[in-house]
């Protein structure tokens, strides 16, 4: 999947369809964007996350934009450029975690149910029917309580939204590796593994495992914008990390509501528009690589049809 759509990608930045490569440009710009924010943040920042003196003078609290402070400062005196860089970092961080405690339990548990059936795959269809009816926000409020009280640390904010996320998250690739397993485990290669003796365990790894898993990353980078919409709402409701303990711009949205309504308009919109840019970003980069993905989709665009020599199944 990744050969396939690393060759298709520039052919379709050169001949795609007006709306489907303006939608792919504005999604690869916007998520480098934020993906270099983020790993650059520490060189970017002209401040730390929780810096609130250069020297021994105090930045003070909701100054105004200046040479000084580009974004001027917030209510509490951190400098708001510095936050909404640093928060970038956190951002990226849910959605690494995201990743980890969602795609590989998903993926386990989708191709054990898939090749084996039967009633272990009726007990795991019945649970992922479960866990997909919590609502993940609820659940993030729920786990933030748990684990920290309400009040979090950088660890336990992150652990919160991604517990929830992972709730969310897995019983979505469970279904879709259950199926793609079900389809390939069906395919003349699998059955002629069968034919010469070759075990069940090294059938799922080798022959059906990496023939189910193509489309994952396409979801992910569609699934990441809610992995930090969920943290952002935690921040937002009172629920995320403290100020102390890393940047995040669902705190930093909330402390600034105040601001809002007396005119100070710049603690609320650096934040704010990291979200949305960063939402954006993502969500438009998968829905552009799922129409790289599926030949359906191109023809339907009127883009032009794109060889998929060499990145059919690898057996």
């Amino acid at each position: 999947m990744a050969l396939v759509l690393s060759r298709r990608l520039p052919l379709r930045l050169r001949t795609g369809a007006g709306v489907q490569r303006a939608m792919l440009i504005t999604g690869l710009v916007l998520t480098a964007l934020f993906v270099l924010t983020a790993l650059l943040g520490p060189l970017l920042a002209p401040h730390g996350y929780a810096q609130l003196r250069d020297g021994p003078d105090l930045f003070g609290s909701q100054q105004h934009p200046s040479g000084a402070h580009p974004l001027g400062t917030t209510i509490s005196g951190y400098d708001v450029l510095s936050r909404t860089i640093w928060g970038a970092r956190t951002a990226l961080l849910i959605m690494l975690l995201a990743l980890l405690l969602s795609v590989v339990p998903g993926t386990v548990l989708g191709l054990v149910s898939g090749y084996l059936g039967g009633r272990p795959d009726r007990l795991l269809v019945g649970l992922a029917d479960a866990l997909y009816a919590f609502p993940p926000l609820l659940f993030a409020i729920l786990m933030s309580i748990v684990i920290s009280g309400g009040r979090s640390s950088l660890v336990g904010g992150l652990g919160a939204a991604a517990c929830s996320v992972a709730v969310s998250f897995v019983p979505q690739y469970f279904r879709v590796v259950r199926a793609e397993v079900i389809r390939v485990k069906a395919e003349p290669f699998v059955d002629a593994a069968r034919v010469i003796g070759t075990g069940p365990w090294r059938i799922m790894t080798r022959h059906v495992l990496r023939n189910s898993v193509r489309t994952l990353p396409l979801i992910f980078t569609i699934n990441a914008s809610e992995a930090l919409l969920t943290l952002a709402g935690l921040g937002f409701l009172g629920f995320g990390i403290e100020p102390n303990s890393a940047a995040e711009w669902g705190y930093d949205l909330n402390r600034s509501v105040a601001d809002v309504t007396s005119g100070i308009w710049w603690t609320a919109i650096p934040p704010g528009l990291g979200i949305v840019l960063t939402v954006l970003g993502t969500t438009l980069l998968g829905e552009s690589l799922t129409d790289l993905a599926d030949p359906r989709l191109r023809r339907r665009t009127g883009a032009p049809a794109l060889s998929t020599d060499g990145g059919g199944d690898d057996d």
